[in-house]
């Protein structure tokens, strides 16, 4: 029987406003002692989510939301990389293939620095080209989990990232948030509204 590690190793897709918010709601649910180091990544276009990830670790550390942990470097405490965006709102289709193939190459070179045991994503479409290179680095031999949980907003169809996720089997845990999403989509599992 193999035996579990005493930490994970974890990468954190941030997006913008609300995806952020309800990433690091479900991160305050869980022992961070466990899931250490952490490293978040941002899309290069998203001013807030580097702060608030760092605003995040540094109330954890102090103790002002109840729980101290270690574990954390770069910068004195977190550790957040930069990803350029796969397709700005309002970018037309064809112009999006080259700045994807970009965030694929980026994407790769974080997974593969990082060697993360669990990749934690909640929607935004930065997370996409982090799932690809996780899983590619996976049929490698690195075990690399993958776990999404849908958005609250998604009541009764998913989003685009989710969508791709579930048909194409990349997550090796997906959670909605509400049954009727987990009827509609069988293989997701209902975990009640976390937020």
């Amino acid at each position: 029987m193999e035996e579990r590690p005493r930490t994970v190793r974890t990468l954190i897709v941030l997006g913008s406003g609300g995806h952020t918010a309800e990433l690091l709601a479900l991160l305050e649910q869980m022992d961070l002692k466990r899931y250490s180091p952490r490293t978040y990544v941002v899309a290069s276009t998203d001013r807030m989510g580097a702060q608030k990830a760092r605003t995040f670790e540094a109330q954890r550390e102090s103790g002002s939301s109840g729980e101290q942990f270690t574990g954390m470097k770069t910068d004195g405490r977190t550790n957040v990389c930069i990803i350029p965006r796969s397709r700005e709102v309002g970018q037309s289709y064809l112009t999006s293939v080259w700045t994807t193939l970009v965030a694929l190459w980026v994407a790769f070179s974080i997974v593969y620095r990082e060697v993360p045991q669990l990749v934690l994503v909640n929607g935004p479409g930065t997370c996409i080209p982090i799932c690809i290179a996780a899983r590619f680095f996976w049929l490698m031999g690195r075990r690399t989990r993958i776990v999404y949980t849908e958005s609250i907003a998604r009541v009764s169809s998913l989003s685009l990232s989710g969508k791709i996720l579930y048909h194409l089997y990349i997550a090796d845990a997906f959670f909605v948030q509400w049954i009727e999403l987990q009827r509609r989509f069988p293989r997701s599992m209902c975990c009640g509204r976390l937020f």
